[in-house]
């Protein structure tokens, strides 16, 4: 592998970020004051064409890689959207990927050119109230009634239904067996319409790389003694070493990403991706708020937005603990623990 970035790749990083910095500091404060939705901002990726990154040129997409959407999110966050912006556009990238690998000729026609021009939303619908991170054990079940399928159960911290026309649904077509040595089979994905008239929507009111450079730029302007704080090592080191993580596993989840371009195994690398990046995200914020001190509590200086977004890394998509499960069994081949 290559580590060193394309001319296109660079221009991808570059011009996203450009894209994202003109919705400033100010837009994403009034967004979390509100607990509005960024509909300006997602207006504005989908213009600039760049929802359709990853979906092929023939649905009207980029044609682009994984490799390419980490660069695109990463220059999201790191323009101070955090994870605000970054939701919303993973929305167009990543739940769309079992239907441009799986999905048939009409399903992707159907679907990917309004994700790609951004007509439409895809919402992500696994978890359940009673299942939490066994998969396996999902309770809404899909059966076949006339030309179609009838979906019955319940699904919580459904990401993007607010907003979205369609939903990405796991289902069971056949019943869960215990003493199945494949707990997974009988789950399928269903691509269906997110109507109001058939299902009920509840919003949960909850918790609602760009802080590491507001921090350091804060130690450097912070006068304390006569003195800048980042001149002093119990400010420095935690902020520097802070960078050296981010840079880890950054470089980690590029690998990952380029293994799944390539058409390789990529489940260890994901994995220790998300542990390593959410551990180090939130190490990262945590050491920026400590820098600013009883401002980094004040919604003016963004810090505190910023720290309690990144802590959702350590339990979603998946919890540290399942990925590392996935480790421990796949990659060190110890005993299954659950």
């Amino acid at each position: 592998m290559d580590l060193a970035l394309t001319e296109a790749q660079t221009a991808v990083h570059r011009e996203v970020g450009a894209l994202a910095r003109s919705f400033g500091w100010d837009y994403w404060r009034r967004k979390d004051q509100k607990a509005e939705y960024p509909t300006e901002f997602v207006g504005a990726f989908a213009r600039a064409g760049w929802l359709g990154l990853a979906i092929p040129e023939s649905y009207g997409g980029a044609g682009l890689g994984i490799v390419e959407a980490a660069l695109m999110l990463e220059a999201v966050c790191a323009s101070g959207a955090g994870l605000s912006g970054a939701s919303p556009i993973h929305f167009a990238v990543f739940p769309p990927l079992p239907i441009i690998r799986y999905g048939s000729a009409a399903l992707r026609e159907r679907i990917l050119p309004g994700i790609a021009a951004g007509t439409l939303s895809l919402a992500f619908g696994v978890t359940e109230p009673n299942a939490g991170t066994d998969t396996s054990r999902i309770e809404t079940t899909a059966r076949r009634g006339g030309a179609g399928w009838v979906v019955t159960g319940r699904k919580i911290w459904t990401s993007n239904a607010k907003h979205s026309q369609k939903i990405l649904l796991l289902a069971r077509t056949t019943p869960f067996v215990a003493s199945a040595p494949r707990k997974l089979d009988g789950l399928t994905l269903f691509v269906a319409d997110l109507d109001p008239a058939a299902v009920t929507l509840r919003e949960i009111d909850k918790l609602g790389r760009a802080a590491l450079g507001r921090a350091a730029a804060y130690a450097r302007e912070r006068v304390v003694f006569n003195r800048p704080i980042g001149q002093n090592q119990a400010i420095a080191h935690p902020l520097a070493l802070a960078w050296a993580k981010l840079e880890g596993a950054w470089a980690l989840t590029l690998r990952a990403a380029w293994l799944f371009d390539q058409g390789q195994p990529c489940g260890a690398e994901a994995n220790a991706a998300k542990v390593l990046a959410a551990e180090a995200g939130f190490e990262a914020t945590d050491a920026a708020l400590q820098t600013f001190g009883g401002f980094g509590y004040a919604k003016e200086f963004d810090i505190e937005r910023l720290w309690r977004e990144v802590r959702l890394y350590k339990i979603a998509p998946v919890s540290q603990q399942m990925a590392l499960n996935y480790l421990a069994e796949r990659v060190l081949e110890l005993p299954k623990s659950y």
